[in-house]
């Protein structure tokens, strides 16, 4: 296990189904997006700022879910009320994404588990991995713009902690969210449009 030993459950990074996205595929991604090796290298600095601090910027992006109400319907069970253990395993992984984006090599891996993330957001496999009971959807329109507040919420913890690199370390993790959101897009397009 890369990073902290400590294994999410439901976390199936290096055994999922290969994606249909090609790494070649990836890699156009990557240039369209100017992420480049320097880009690399300040996203491994800005993980050694964020990895410890994963659960606090996963705790900040949830409240601002918790607090609207069409957001936090998503993970209210059949009574109307939270799904506190689905909660519990959803947040545990988004904490290990966060380490995992800034950590693990866009390799072949990394690609099949974003996915396997994009999925899990779409009826083919929201709740099986965590057998819970909640609405089968998170809609793409709510994926893609609440990408602002996974980009923002990390800048000042950037400057908190590289104040003088602080523009680099944040245009990386910009560009490595994006890639990210892109891939979980795949999932939710019709065939020939993504």
């Amino acid at each position: 296990m890369h990073g902290s030993q400590e294994v999410p459950s439901g976390y199936t990074y290096g055994r999922t189904p290969r994606s249909p996205v090609s790494l070649e595929e990836l890699r156009q991604l990557e240039t369209a997006a100017s992420f480049a090796d320097l880009d690399r290298d300040a996203l491994a600095k800005a993980g050694r700022i964020l990895a410890p601090q994963a659960e606090a910027l996963v705790d900040a992006w949830r409240a601002r879910i918790a607090a609207q109400p069409h957001l936090v319907k998503w993970f209210l069970g059949p009574d109307g009320k939270p799904d506190e253990d689905y909660k519990a395993k959803v947040k545990a992984r988004f904490v290990r994404w966060v380490k995992d984006l800034c950590e693990r090599p866009f390799d072949q891996d990394w690609l099949d588990y974003q996915h396997e993330i994009g999925l899990r957001h779409t009826p083919a496999k929201k709740n099986l991995t965590d057998q819970a009971h909640t609405p089968p959807l998170v809609p793409l329109r709510f994926l893609l713009v609440f990408t602002a507040e996974i980009i923002l919420v990390p800048r000042r913890y950037l400057l908190a902690a590289a104040p003088d690199e602080a523009d680099r370390l944040h245009a990386a993790w910009t560009k490595a969210v994006l890639l990210t959101i892109a891939l979980w897009s795949e999932p939710y397009a019709r065939e020939g449009l993504w």
